[in-house]
């Protein structure tokens, strides 16, 4: 797999990992820590945790601190730039334990079980809903044949609610989710519809699935997080259904000015998934 990302992607990275933070499910954490502890062997060194579509190491970041040391991190991603941002000042364990990284550049989706065999825990976050079905079953394949837990956060469900609510909100949306569901160079994105598929490709496998919501809740606080977020929301939307860009010229300065004045609340709706956590 490889997608072109857009201008500026690591500095909107940077922009939603607060909000990305503040919405993962904790409690999934705790799961994981029990797993973890059931098969722990004091011998075999420290957690391996392979993080794929790591980006700027958000997920590292929030989770790293969540678990005991030592840990050793394999971060994953296409580009070199965010690899590098991703390995710079990683947190210690919760317990004060060291925490290394490593960087591994590649096709994430062409990782099979072998990749993954000494791992601890296989985690991701906003990474779903940018693969094709196949792409989603290999995953699912490699963490399975594997045999470790995989943590997947903030997958995108479709389900966007602004307040005070605008009647073209709900048209926005619907050719949005068409936008995630594009076909890309031959690759029809699930969108959407990928965290339920993976929950699916896993219960296929035989593996427990646990899943959790994990909304963006964005108000006057992180006006600058929802201005970005509506500017792509609504660029993206228009980009699929072109005859939109004339008619929502009102409505895009409306919600814009909503914003900016913090009048503005927007929850858009994520899931977790949490696979042989059990």
């Amino acid at each position: 797999m490889t997608v072109d990302l857009p201008p500026h992607f690591a500095q909107w990275l940077t922009l939603r990992e607060p909000a990305d933070a503040a919405a993962r499910a904790g409690d999934l954490v705790e799961l994981v820590r029990r797993r973890l502890a059931a098969g722990a062997d004091p011998a075999a060194g420290p957690l391996v945790v392979h993080d794929l579509g790591a980006g700027t190491g958000s997920m590292a970041r929030w989770l790293a601190p969540r678990l005991p040391g030592p840990q050793h991190w394999i971060l994953h991603d296409q580009d070199a730039d965010l690899l590098a941002r991703a390995a710079a000042g990683m947190p210690d364990a919760v317990d004060g334990g060291p925490v290394t990284v490593e960087t591994r550049r590649g096709d994430l989706t062409r990782l099979a079980a072998a990749d993954l065999a000494n791992a601890s825990l296989v985690t991701a976050s906003a990474l779903l809903d940018m693969l094709t079905a196949d792409e989603i079953e290999r995953l699912v394949a490699a963490c399975a044949g594997a045999g470790r837990p995989a943590l997947l956060a903030l997958s995108v469900t479709g389900r966007v609610r602004l307040t005070p609510a605008d009647p073209w909100d709900a048209r926005i949306a619907a050719a949005f989710n068409a936008h995630q569901r594009r076909t890309v160079g031959g690759r029809a994105l699930l969108g959407p519809d990928a965290v339920h598929a993976c929950a699916a490709a896993f219960a296929r496998h035989g593996v427990d699935v646990v899943l959790r919501p994990s909304p963006w809740r964005l108000g006057p606080e992180q006006a600058a997080l929802a201005g970005e977020w509506f500017a792509g929301w609504l660029d993206a939307a228009r980009e699929q259904r072109p005859e939109l860009a004339g008619p929502t010229r009102a409505y895009a300065r409306r919600r814009r000015a909503e914003i900016a004045a913090g009048r503005l609340d927007v929850l858009v709706d994520h899931l977790d998934l949490l696979a042989g956590g059990g």
